[in-house]
């Protein structure tokens, strides 16, 4: 089996094999440092799902030809994975033969033309999660229960709510990210999905009247007594708060978990639909996008638009007058 992407920069090392070990090492951590955790741990699995079909049909994943590319992506496309995770398999692909100083096989125009037909078919649309819109979200509230992991479990819901947080920026928060304002709480991003090189970004979260996402974080933090590190920790049932941070995949556990509680179908929800609620019950208020876009991050306005479009697809419509 082919290394992984994260180790595949030992393939193309052979060329400076006569560099000294440390100058290697740092060059593999700058290279893994190049991506953001959560995901280099996806393009891990990715890369590991690619070699072990290679490995089971004896073809070669790395150098990997055009046509074994485009057979393992119509592969994934009658097993009905997601339309985004096909596309981030081929992108892990990708990653690992660039790391590894050798040409991109996706970018040969038969794996464009399998792609192509994979995305027309009418069983690949976006399947999105369910957005925990403003009414969702307090009906989620409500079900915590009291104690330390129902009041990180508040805090968790509330904030990702009100900064449209991915799962992975929730679960890299550190205290030091937090800085208090009259008006609310300022939240540093050192890093997300959209900003792989760290440059870093803030969102400004008001204090509010109904979810109040800043006083339920500090009721968190309180009781739990955390003036530093990861903001969001696994709780024991015993109670006890371990020293490191949730996963991102705990984290779209833990919204599922009350989706469940409050009547909803969990397997429809998960990490992202706290995100998608924000910018949801944003565009139901009528809220500008460019404004809507300051809160959640997104760099391309039609992302944006879409949930806008779905939020009003009822309102003033066409027929309304008439059917």
């Amino acid at each position: 089996m082919a290394n992984p992407p994260s180790r595949a920069v030992e393939v193309s090392a052979r060329s400076g094999a006569s560099l000294p070990a440390d100058a290697l090492a740092l060059v593999r951590d700058y290279q893994r440092a190049s991506k953001a955790k959560a995901t280099v741990r996806a393009y891990k699995s990715d890369w590991a799902a690619f070699t072990a079909w290679c490995d089971g049909h004896g073809v070669s994943s790395l150098p990997a030809a055009p046509e074994t590319v485009a057979a393992f992506l119509s592969h994934e496309a009658a097993a009905r994975r997601a339309s985004s995770t096909i596309g981030r398999r081929l992108a892990a692909i990708a990653y690992a033969h660039k790391l590894a100083g050798l040409p991109d096989p996706g970018a040969h125009e038969t794996v464009h033309a399998v792609i192509k037909g994979i995305r027309r078919r009418p069983d690949m649309e976006i399947r999105q999660k369910t957005a925990a819109t403003a009414e969702v979200l307090a009906a989620m509230l409500s079900h915590a229960p009291p104690g330390l992991a129902g009041k990180r479990d508040r805090a968790l819901l509330g904030l990702g709510f009100a900064g449209a947080f991915r799962r992975s920026e929730l679960a890299a928060l550190l205290v030091s990210d937090l800085t208090d304002h009259a008006d609310g709480l300022r939240v540093l991003i050192r890093r997300s999905k959209t900003d792989q090189e760290g440059r870093g970004a803030e969102k400004a979260i008001p204090h509010g009247r109904h979810v109040r996402p800043v006083a339920l974080l500090r009721d968190w933090l309180t009781a739990a007594e955390i003036t530093d590190g990861p903001v969001f920790r696994p709780v024991s049932r015993s109670g006890r708060i371990r020293a490191e941070a949730l996963t991102d995949r705990s984290i779209g556990d833990i919204v599922k978990r009350y989706a469940g509680a409050a009547g909803f179908d969990p397997a429809a929800f998960g990490g992202h639909s706290l995100r998608a609620g924000f910018v949801t019950t944003a565009a139901e208020r009528g809220a500008d996008l460019a404004r809507i876009m300051e809160v959640s991050g997104h760099r391309d306005p039609r992302t944006v638009l879409g949930y806008v479009r779905r939020a009003n697809a009822f309102k003033d419509h066409a027929g309304s007058g008439f059917l």
